[in-house]
């Protein structure tokens, strides 16, 4: 099956047999949920929801499908057609809106297609809205609107302009200084709506700007995750136009990476080290990533006085031990920036804006940039179980094997060790255990994943 039900949203590829894959029966049973739930929710007699799309080429399509179910059940709908999710994420309490679905699979290959879903604040729903979403599509428990009632449609399409004016707007966003700086930079936009918000920004900043694959067609031309091993055109072609940096960006915008001026990767989780490591030299305060992001940000953030906390994996999870613990920015190590003065959404474009700015007041290159951070080396892998074996016994079993350790369960077994730590977690959808590891060298991250790996199986009896 390759449909996807979550608390986050529905996912999944296009064609195929409803409630297999992402077929219109489903992209407008799922989002006359949605609607049903926010009539529920919001309590009102009128709501308006904003919508927003990538460059997919299913984009157009489904966007057409779950607008017209909005209208359908008497919602107004203002429709941003090609946007990205953070863009998505500022619109929604501009305009005082109900609610927000942004239509992106993220990082997933051109066939997959998903609704992401926002409350009024413009940030993802949690756990218990999602559920109660997906209780609403199950029952199809719909009520639609009759022909005096019908909702309206609204286009604006200038929203990504005004989203990039607002994150140009912020205080520690430093125009003249980057302007002064000169900067050549290479974009790659995988295709998607992040071809043209990213050299928009980049140009009004004062940037010049070598484009690399930002015709928003749809047709992905690598692998759209941003990992080393799908950047290899502009790890090249950042070293043949002497540009200073590269900028990568997913099909949504939600994730960012860079590469350093000899095509070497600056490391997708050290992003937001860079980020946070500027905002903190100008207001001090907490931090928070996920249990999954790498150490580094834990101690640049002690070095500027502030208190790092993790929390479970997931947007939602990040965003709720934000405002608990008054971080002053935060995010994932995936490359997801998340800044509180403009919104609580991971935001690439807010990610550029603060990194070029950190980099004009360095005055360094960003490879020496990169070698001023704590180095720290991940491991990423997985068991595959057979589904008679108790994956929650297993994790139990390995929390009480290193009880003398520092642990944590919020979130599947997290162990800290000293010098490293291990991260594992249960898939929701397979028996299947993730095994993070950091360390100070990739060859001690790799073999403290083999250890785990094999005191796992001895535990499993494989």
């Amino acid at each position: 099956m390759t449909l996807i039900k979550s608390i986050s949203g529905i996912r999944g590829t296009i064609g195929g047999t409803v409630g297999d894959n992402l077929t219109p029966v489903d992209a407008v049973k799922f989002a006359s949920a949605y609607g049903t739930w926010l009539k529920q929710y919001s309590g009102k007699e009128k709501l308006t929801v904003v919508v927003g799309r990538d460059a997919r080429i299913s984009g157009p399509m489904i966007h057409n499908l779950v607008v017209n179910t909005l209208i359908g059940l008497g919602i107004d709908v203002i429709d941003l057609g090609l946007s990205t999710t953070p863009t998505v994420e500022v619109a929604v309490p501009i305009e005082n809106a109900d609610g927000g679905i942004i239509l992106t699979a993220s990082h997933n290959p051109k066939q997959w297609n998903a609704l992401k879903l926002l409350n009024e604040k413009g940030e993802f729903l949690d756990g218990d809205q999602g559920l109660k979403i997906l209780e609403i599509a199950e029952a199809e428990a719909f009520h639609f609107s009759e022909v005096d009632h019908l909702g309206e449609i609204m286009i604006n399409d200038a929203y990504m302009d005004i989203h990039i004016d607002e994150v140009l707007n912020l205080a520690l966003v430093d125009v003249d200084a980057v302007k002064a700086a000169k900067f050549k930079v290479v974009v790659d936009g995988v295709n998607s709506s992040g071809g043209i918000i990213i050299p928009r920004l980049l140009e009004l900043m004062g940037v010049e700007v070598v484009e690399l694959y930002c015709e928003p067609n749809g047709h992905f031309p690598h692998n759209p995750e941003p990992l080393k091993e799908h950047l290899t055109d502009i790890s090249e072609l950042v070293v043949k136009e002497g540009a200073h940096l590269g900028i990568v960006v997913d099909p949504d915008v939600d994730r960012l990476a860079f590469i350093c001026e000899d095509g070497e990767m600056f490391g997708e989780e050290y992003t937001l080290v860079a980020c946070a490591d500027y905002v903190l030299s100008k207001t001090p305060g907490n931090t928070v990533s996920n249990m999954s992001s790498s150490r580094a940000l834990r101690d640049v953030t002690n070095k500027h006085k502030g208190s790092y906390e993790a929390s479970a994996v997931g947007e939602v999870n990040v965003v709720k031990l934000m405002k608990t613990n008054n971080a002053v920015i935060g995010g994932e190590g995936n490359g997801g920036i998340i800044y509180p003065e403009l919104h609580y959404g991971r935001d690439s474009l807010v990610g550029v804006a603060l990194f070029l700015t950190h980099l004009a007041n360095k005055k360094m290159s960003v490879s020496a940039l990169r070698a001023s951070y704590p180095e720290y080396y991940m491991s990423k892998n997985k068991i595959e179980l057979t589904p008679q074996i108790d994956v929650d016994a297993i994790l139990v079993a390995m929390t009480e094997k290193y009880k003398n350790e520092d642990i944590t369960t919020i979130d599947g077994v997290k162990i800290d060790f000293e010098e490293n730590w291990v991260h594992l977690r249960k898939s929701n959808t397979e028996p299947i255990i993730r095994i993070y590891t950091e360390a100070s060298t990739q060859e001690k991250a790799d073999g403290l994943a083999l250890r785990i790996i094999d005191e796992i199986k001895a535990i499993a009896g494989i």
